[in-house]
């Protein structure tokens, strides 16, 4: 138990509800200074409500929230961020064309005579970054970090504030495991310093590995709270989805002789050099490597955002042209970003619109009237498990499993030859991934050339049959997935050998 009068926050029978939906039932949490305090539960268990109220974003419908010991009364982000608790979001909140020390004095530049002093800008911005041993350029700008970096500029900025209370929101998402390391470490120089650090992440492992003590959330109410060393990743996964979830790799035979989907000598002149991927009908191949490498272009380049420097790109033995998209959905190629929030969907549109966008684009045809929209689009939610509270609301009102699903409906839904998947499970729930992952083995069973564009080493073991090892934009090894193990595959990634 927690000796009572340690708690930096202690919040207790908080209730809030929206319309008729309960999103909070009596949930109680205590934060305690120089403690890892995780936040598990699947998508819509509660989680996002609860650090809106600790964070002062929302007020609880009942409850009381305390901090260091005294009743805070009604709440706003201003009154919260005075009282020493911040919040750094999954979606970075740097000013991108700003420089490092200009971010995180933001809002608090020093002046002398209504002139802005510039050279102790930089004094005062290294400081905050030494004190927590962060070693970034702070004349370099946000833009030109790698996330990791952006994550640690923010973190920054809210302890130099006068944070004591901070809410990491899945912080680690999209990183590799050498960037996530660095998260890892820089929250326990937070814990050593004092800081009372909330941590949500879907990574179970993670979780387990970096937390002091974990409250799991189910349908707005605490199932289970407790010290980490006190459970295991199998009583997590039943107390946040209420069942065992399994995800198995399934066994599946691809046509050796047919190639589905075919890169040759790509580069981009910047992040992809040489690199050559080849990918057989009902095959799954990941190129895996650290976030920001050579993975995480190719949907840029294969979209035809972008165009590379030179390449060549085959769709079941057709050439198709780099930039031209028309030939390349024509084709059956569909590249299902990782970014669904900025370029996936529409979050303004219905979940039925966003799931025909991308098929009356094939079709040639506009949306039609809302009640055959539905019609047509019942089918994929059926297949996809697409689940929603009102009968067709804002996707972007939907848990981030479901914004996924109704993503990869919107593509996978039109009857692909080929896909890129970027990260296809990025920031969603157990539950939602294993849906995703039985998704992912259907299409290889159909014939489907899929190519897995990831950072995440699990992930990878799971769906591929072959594994392409990227580092510095170069293709460095090549496996087939049951011929090396999970570690020897992180070994690989980081630059090691297979002993």
């Amino acid at each position: 138990m927690t000796a009572p009068g340690t708690e930096v926050v202690r919040a207790r029978g908080i209730s809030k509800s929206f319309g008729g939906a309960v999103a909070l039932r009596d949930v109680s949490l205590d934060l305690i200074p120089g403690e890892v305090h995780a936040l598990m539960g699947m998508n819509g268990a509660g989680k996002s409500t609860l650090v809106r109220i600790l964070s002062g974003a929302q007020n609880a419908d009942d409850g009381v929230l305390e901090i260091g010991g005294t009743a805070a009364g009604p709440m706003t982000a201003r009154k919260a961020r005075k009282l020493g608790i911040a919040t750094v979001p999954q979606r970075r909140e740097l000013v991108m064309t700003l420089t490092v020390a200009e971010n995180i004095m933001l809002g608090d530049l020093p002046t002398r005579t209504s002139l802005v002093r510039w050279n102790l800008i930089g004094k005062l911005a290294r400081q905050a970054l030494r004190d927590l041993g962060i070693d970034v350029d702070v004349n370099a700008l946000a833009g030109d970090l790698t996330v990791a970096e952006q994550t640690m500029v923010e973190v920054a900025r809210e302890v130099r504030r006068g944070g004591r209370v901070l809410i990491l929101d899945e912080p680690t998402a999209c990183l590799g495991a050498e960037a996530a390391a660095q998260i890892h470490a820089l929250v326990r120089r937070l814990c050593e310093s004092g800081v009372a650090v909330v941590f949500i992440s879907h990574h179970i492992s993670e979780v387990l590995a970096l937390a002091d003590r974990i409250t799991v959330l189910r349908d707005g109410r605490v199932v289970w709270s407790g010290l980490a060393k006190e459970t295991d990743e199998t009583d997590l996964v039943r107390s946040m989805v209420g069942r065992d979830v399994v995800s198995t790799r399934p066994s599946r035979k691809s046509d050796k002789s047919v190639t589905g989907l075919k890169i040759e000598s790509l580069a981009d002149g910047r992040f992809i050099e040489n690199l050559t991927v080849e990918v057989r009908k009902g095959e799954v191949v990941a190129v895996l490597g650290p976030a920001g490498d050579a993975q995480s272009r190719l949907f840029d380049l294969l979209s035809g955002r972008r165009r590379p420097e030179r390449g060549h790109l085959e769709v079941a033995g057709k050439r198709i042209p780099f930039g031209k998209v028309a030939r390349s959905l024509d084709s059956g190629l569909r590249c299902v970003t990782g970014d669904r929030r900025r370029l996936g969907l529409i979050p303004e549109l219905t979940v039925d619109e966003n799931l025909m966008l991308a098929r009356d684009r094939l079709d040639r045809r506009r949306l039609h009237r809302r009640d055959r929209l539905a019609r047509r689009a019942a089918p994929l939610r059926d297949d996809y498990r697409v689940v929603t509270l009102s009968p067709n609301p804002p996707v972007g009102l939907l848990s981030g499993g479901n914004q996924q699903k109704v993503l990869l409906a919107k593509w996978l839904g039109t009857e692909p030859v080929a896909c890129l998947l970027e990260d296809p499970t990025n920031g969603v729930d157990i539950a939602a991934m294993a849906d995703i992952h039985t998704l992912v083995d259907a299409l290889a069973t159909n014939g489907v050339a899929v190519l897995l564009a990831s950072s995440d080493a699990d992930e990878v073991m799971r769906l591929a049959d072959r594994v392409v090892v990227v580092r510095d934009g170069r293709a460095i090894a090549e496996y087939d997935i049951d011929r090396i193990t999970r570690d020897e595959l992180v070994a690989v990634a980081l630059g090691g050998a297979i002993s």
